[in-house]
């Protein structure tokens, strides 16, 4: 019986050389700016400027704190505005309010640069959230008049008509996306994703194309890894993910299916419990992991230990049926 082979993660685990160059010329200029809002933490031009360095870095409640004070300053200060509206429309804990909000600040901006193809795509975002999406296409729409060459008027349409099901017309959109902007990380890993969930050969050329970009980029890796288990190649699989624990030593879901690939495709169990084995001692708690062990040892005839790797299981989820259906045969 195959049992837990993981999907992907949606959430990314960007973790490259080269992001954290980036992150630390970010940290030395947020020093630099803290240092001089010290001495002037009024200075409008550098909360703006701060809050600018903090939407860039997807840190939206510090953003957010530096545009509203900004704001607050200097209402007629349109890149005040606008740190403020990205913010508020961006954060991860924004309400109902917040996105009417920043649509307004967007619409007022409009109103002074029609010009501006960014607030469009952000004017467009807020009318996605309220699910109004004839709107959000239409702003899309203009913003591609001011330059239909716009890679993030086409990544916003994938986002409408992934949000739609219409996936055909979201790769599309992410597909030209990435024609605009050929070293588009996140485009050609939301593509790698899209062709994973369709068990296509494309998810790994995407993701592998990911990787040259960020060479160790933990969802790139992962993604190639993992698209070429679903399509049966096994023992390149197996390699991909030797190749991510390299980068990442503790990413113990790349065990777990390195464990998969031994005990149910190459019916390896002793290795299979080796990885399980290892995937359990980075996160103790882990159910599938004691679960799967468990099934290693019940295929072996280890009775006893099986029964203490199913319980071990639903000590940690009492729901865990699957544990509980396998250690009630043990007994």
């Amino acid at each position: 019986m195959k049992l837990y082979l993981f999907i992907f993660l949606s959430v990314l685990f960007i973790s490259c050389n080269e992001a954290r160059n980036n992150e630390n010329k970010k940290a030395e200029s947020h020093r630099d700016l803290d240092s001089l809002l010290k001495l002037n933490p009024n200075n409008v031009s550098l909360l703006v400027e701060r809050g600018n360095n903090y939407l860039k870095s997807y840190n939206y409640d510090k953003a957010l704190a530096d545009g509203a004070k900004a704001f607050r300053l200097d209402s007629n200060n349109i890149n005040a505005r606008c740190v403020y509206a990205e913010a508020l429309n961006n954060r991860a804990a924004r309400s109902v309010v917040d996105v009417a909000t920043a649509q307004k600040h967007f619409q007022y901006i409009l109103k002074k640069q029609p010009g501006n193809k960014k607030i469009y795509i952000s004017l467009a975002s807020t009318y996605t959230q309220q699910g109004d999406f004839e709107k959000s296409f239409r702003y899309i729409n203009d913003a591609l008049r001011i330059d239909n060459k716009y890679r993030d008027a086409y990544v916003m349409k994938g986002t409408n008509y992934l949000t739609l099901g219409n996936r055909a017309l979201a790769k599309s959109s992410y597909e030209t996306s990435v024609q605009q902007d050929p070293k588009f990380f996140e485009g050609y890993l939301q593509l790698g994703f899209l062709y994973s969930e369709e068990n296509s050969p494309l998810a790994t050329e995407y993701f592998r194309t990911a990787a040259s970009l960020r060479p160790t980029s933990v969802d790139a890796l992962y993604g190639i890894a993992y698209s070429l288990q679903q399509q049966g190649k096994f023992d390149e699989s197996l390699r991909a993910y030797k190749e991510l624990l390299q980068v990442k030593p503790k990413f113990y879901l790349a065990l777990f299916n390195a464990g998969y690939i031994k005990q149910f495709e190459q019916n390896q169990l002793d290795s299979a419990e080796y990885y399980y084995r290892s995937a359990i001692e980075l996160e103790p708690k882990f159910v599938k992991g004691w679960h799967n062990l468990g099934m290693c040892y019940a295929t072996q005839g280890r009775k006893v230990d099986a029964y203490k790797a199913f319980a071990t299981a639903l000590k940690y989820n009492p729901d865990f049926e699957l544990s509980r259906i396998e250690a009630n045969k043990l007994r």
